[in-house]
């Protein structure tokens, strides 16, 4: 008997167990990613802070605000405030970054603000060189540009912001991701009737903040993506929770995070009617950046500003336990990256020894 004879078996063996340990195949072949800027933990987790709810925050009408979204508890708050998140994504998939449940997410990157924050989410690690939201190159390659090169994603993959500064964060000009963010209509010679809706609607629309555009204009877009090209990989980055914070306008806070719920609650059903994304499409939702935790300071964050360093992330999907609330972890932004292209079966880890590992959303 030969050596490698007498070495055979024992090395089908092992061959076998290497396949038996090998992850199964992800059921998920889409996944949308949708992040609601500088909302803060202590909304997500515990919905309207009543001791907010006054004209020293901005609040135009009291009693009508209370009445929106004011409840005994913490629960019936947030519940009242994201009745999409908490009815259903809580329940069917996995939260994490509740203080109350020694599960703590946190930034890394030390700077507390949106261009370094979207860095590190995006490409998985915290960058020195990401220390301003000046319109520069991102360096780095981020995880939809990576998916975009993977097969059966070309072409499939589609970004959509209110902040014009997402177009730099993702480096569209260099990888060609198409991408609509700001003011910037949506592109193209034979739109849908809403499409030039939105457009023309835009175009009558004052510019209150001159790098971001509202919410629903960013909405609209990236619902014309779905029922038009169908994409695999869909971002949708919304930002009038910041805007309308810094503005100190807790109302308009508030109004806009139950939006972005509304949004999203419209967006999973619209999903879970096609046959293309039922039961297999993952999704993400999380934040930038926190906020200061007092009447003073909610409406800042930044290196100087203690507890901005806190956020909150959600993952849902067909390979994703129901867990609801995660218990005792720890987890950092820079495991998104790895996790939206874990959702889908991909390793984004591989790319670059600095990039985070995913979330642990996927169980034994």
């Amino acid at each position: 008997m030969t050596a490698m004879t007498r070495h055979a078996p024992i090395a089908l063996i092992l061959l076998a167990s290497s396949v038996v340990a090998a992850d199964p195949p992800r059921k998920a072949e889409n996944v949308l990613v949708v992040t609601v800027d500088g909302f803060r933990w202590q909304e997500f987790f515990t919905g309207a802070d009543e001791s907010f709810i006054d004209s020293k925050q901005g609040v135009r009408e009291v009693a009508r605000l209370k009445e929106r979204y004011g409840r005994d508890t913490p629960q019936a708050r947030r519940e009242a405030l994201l009745p999409f998140l908490w009815g259903t994504v809580a329940k069917q998939g996995q939260v994490f970054g509740n203080p109350a449940k020694k599960s703590p997410a946190r930034i890394t990157n030390g700077l507390k603000f949106s261009y370094p924050g979207y860095n590190e989410m995006l490409c998985g690690f915290p960058d020195p060189r990401i220390a301003s939201n000046a319109k520069r190159e991102n360096p780095n390659r981020n995880v939809f540009e990576f998916l975009a090169g993977r097969p059966g994603f070309k072409d499939r993959v589609e970004l959509f912001g209110t902040w014009d500064v997402f177009p730099f964060i993702l480096r569209t000009r260099t990888n060609k991701l198409p991408i609509v963010a700001g003011w910037e209509p949506i592109p193209g010679d034979k739109l849908t009737d809403r499409e030039r809706w939105l457009n023309e609607t835009m175009a009558l629309t004052p510019h209150y903040w001159p790098d971001n555009a509202f919410d629903v204009f960013t909405m609209g877009a990236a619902r014309s993506a779905i029922e038009r090209r169908k994409p695999r990989v869909l971002y949708v980055a919304l930002g009038e929770t910041d805007e309308w914070a810094h503005g100190r306008r807790y109302d308009l806070y508030l109004d806009s995070a139950r939006n972005s719920d509304r949004f999203l609650a419209e967006t999973w059903e619209r999903l879970q009617a096609d046959p293309q994304y039922k039961g297999k499409t993952a999704l993400v939702v999380t934040t930038d950046h926190g906020r200061g935790p007092t009447r003073v300071d909610w409406t800042d964050h930044g290196k100087g500003v203690p507890g901005a360093e806190f956020v909150w992330m959600m993952v849902l999907g067909p390979d994703t336990p129901a867990v609801g609330e995660v218990e005792g972890v720890e987890v950092t932004q820079s495991q998104v990256a790895a996790t939206i292209a874990a959702l889908v079966g991909e390793d984004f880890c591989a790319t670059d020894p600095k990039v985070a590992k995913p979330l642990p959303v996927f169980g034994k």
